[in-house]
């Protein structure tokens, strides 16, 4: 049988899905909900700490708590990385129009806000043994985070790691003002002769760091998928290792596997 905070919780829950309050609706303080349902405040409390827990409302410090507004989703799937090695030789005015953010969420450019920040680091021995590089060699770290204009956090957090020597020979590859690349990195890749053969995904689940949480704004309880990208070149050499956090409550994985036919 459900103990009070849990009957209150439903009956907010009912509002929030039948539209009587709606994204961004402020709900009455914790006082006057204790009054409408002849409770006390911290049984109200723990009706909505639930609430929270769920990702149906937020609490805005000062403020209150408000119903949480959906965010634009994001739905990644294996098809577009082909999509973007057919682009890479295209116009860089064919380029310019979408990128990969927009491939994954239907949004236009002009919808995106885009960050891009890049340094020199030495290769460690998990990422040297991944791309086959000594260790000590000189990669070019790239963190990338790309948010809805009309939103605060981003759809994902970025961290792709090239070997230096690889890219030097155009300097606009180590650049961070030169982005966003039109085209993404098959394109940046193919400015030096890279030409990519396979790419290799890897996809688990965690619980999200403090820091991870914070940044990307996810409700209490909600886990983080973390993608790790091997790019491989057409002469079978790693030229690039990415680590993509995704967010739970907001991310769809989709794969289709062509099969043989008998």
């Amino acid at each position: 049988m459900a103990v009070a905070y849990e009957r209150i919780a439903d009956e907010l829950r009912q509002s929030i899905r039948t539209g009587e309050l709606r994204p961004g609706d402020r709900l009455p303080p914790e006082t006057k909900l204790a009054e409408t349902y002849k409770r006390s405040v911290p049984t109200i409390r723990d009706a909505l700490r639930l609430l929270r827990d769920e990702g149906l409302i937020e609490k805005q410090h000062g403020r209150g708590n408000f119903v949480r507004r959906p965010r634009t989703s994001a739905l990644r799937h294996n098809c577009r990385h082909q999509w973007e090695k057919d682009r890479a030789r295209q116009p860089v005015t064919t380029r310019l129009e979408t990128g990969a953010t927009e491939y994954d969420t239907g949004l236009k450019v002009d919808d995106l806000v885009f960050h891009a920040a890049y340094r020199e680091i030495k290769a460690g021995k998990g990422l040297a043994e991944a791309l086959g590089v000594p260790e000590g060699t000189a990669l070019l770290e790239r963190s990338y985070r790309t948010r809805h204009a009309a939103e605060s956090a981003p759809f994902n957090l970025v961290t792709s790691c090239i070997p230096r020597f690889l890219i030097e020979a155009n300097p606009d590859l180590l650049d961070q003002t030169k982005e966003p690349w039109p085209g993404g990195t098959q394109s940046q890749l193919h400015t030096v002769g890279i030409e990519l053969d396979h790419v290799e995904e890897r996809v688990t689940a965690r619980p999200p760091t403090p820091e991870e949480a914070e940044e990307l704004e996810l409700p209490p309880g909600t886990s983080v998928l973390i993608l790790r990208k091997t790019s491989v070149d057409i002469n079978d050499r790693v030229v690039d290792v990415t680590e993509v956090t995704l967010p739970g409550d907001r991310t769809e994985l989709h794969f289709t596997t062509p099969l043989e036919r008998w």
